[in-house]
Formats: structure tokens, sequence, C-alpha cells
């Protein structure tokens, strides 16, 4: 890898640092080639801190280290992106990350639809809201709306509309999220069952 350090007069040069798993944002920091050097060789990542002058481990005092995953350099060759599997909470404050933001894993719009079917759950008396009419009908029906999806997405995956075909199946994937949160779960509890297969 090719990393440019002169293009600071101080030799410093970004280091981005992301949780390889959520690929939340966790900090930045600074880095000289001995830092990047040290990092490579401890896979615990290393910064160079400009108010103390001098190489530091992330979590040397506290414990929370930061393992290395992966570098990668960035198109100027002068900023770093690393990955990795944080141990404890990232910054000093003792949140997850420098951002005071909690590192969970989000599904982009399936976890902004997942939302809003909650809020609908909380707002059960609303009688224009069909996600609030399924939760009151129960559980029951909840679980038949998915199964007569179900059946529906079949049927379409074997006739050649390929519109009609997705329709259904996002249908089908609104109601599983209706269901799994009718069961108490989100589909992140679904994704690390799918993990845990792995091993």
């Amino acid at each position: 890898m090719n990393i440019d350090f002169s293009k600071n007069t101080d030799g410093l040069i970004p280091a981005i640092i992301q949780d390889s798993e959520t690929k939340n944002v966790l900090m930045l920091g600074y880095m000289n080639a001995e830092a990047y050097a040290k990092t490579v060789e401890t896979n615990k990542v290393t910064f160079y801190s400009r108010t103390k002058q001098r190489l530091w481990t992330k979590g040397e005092e506290s414990g929370n280290f930061l393992n290395l995953i992966d570098i990668k350099n960035d198109c100027d060759n002068d900023t770093l992106l690393i990955q990795v599997e944080p141990v404890g909470a990232t910054c000093h404050n003792g949140t997850d990350t420098c951002w005071a933001e909690e590192n969970k894993t989000e599904y982009g719009f399936i976890s902004k639809l997942e939302n809003t079917i909650q809020t609908r759950r909380e707002n059960a008396d609303s009688e224009k809201s069909y996600v609030a009419s399924l939760f009151k009908l129960g559980i029951n029906k909840i679980a038949q709306k998915v199964g007569e999806e179900a059946i529906e997405v079949v049927i379409e995956a074997k006739d050649d509309n390929d519109d009609l075909f997705l329709s259904e199946s996002a249908d089908l994937l609104f109601h599983y999220l209706i269901l799994l949160q009718a069961k108490g779960f989100k589909i992140n509890d679904v994704v690390n069952v799918l993990k845990s297969r792995q091993k």
C-alpha cells in the first residue's frame, strides 16, 4: 500500500475508524508512518497523539481497543479508512462513537420502515392506520396475512409478470416485518441467526 505521509508538513494523515460489522464511523484520528506500522504489527489501532506528541494505542489505558480488521487507502493516498472490531466504547466520554451515537446495525430503508411500524403500533388508537388495525386483530391475523402474501409470491414467481412478482414480494416483506414485531423481534434478530449459521 502506497501511503503518502509527506503531503502534510507534520507527516500526519487522517484515519477514519469504521466498525467492520455495522459500518458506522466511530472516530477520526491521525497517523504517521510509525503509528501505521505499529497498527499493522500489533493488530491494534495506534494513532499519533497531537496533544501528547507521541504514539497512542487506542485502549492502552481503558482497555477499549480497536482490533484491526482491514485498512484501505483513498484515491489520493493520504487518508485511511480503517475497519475495526471495537472492544467497548470508542469515545473517551464512554459513548459508542465520538458523535455520541449508538453503534447499532442499521438497514437503511428497512430500519426506517421498522420504526414506522413500531410508531403505528404504539399509536394503536388511530383508526386510519392499516398497521395499527392489524395489531388490534392479533397475532393470528398477522400470521395469516403473511401466509396469504407468501402464497401470492409463489403464484407470481411461476408467471412472467415481474412487476406483480416484485409487488407481492414487497407485500410479503412488509407483513413479515409486522409479524416480527408482533413476536417481539426485528430484522436484525433474523440476521443474527443467519450469521450464526456461517460458523
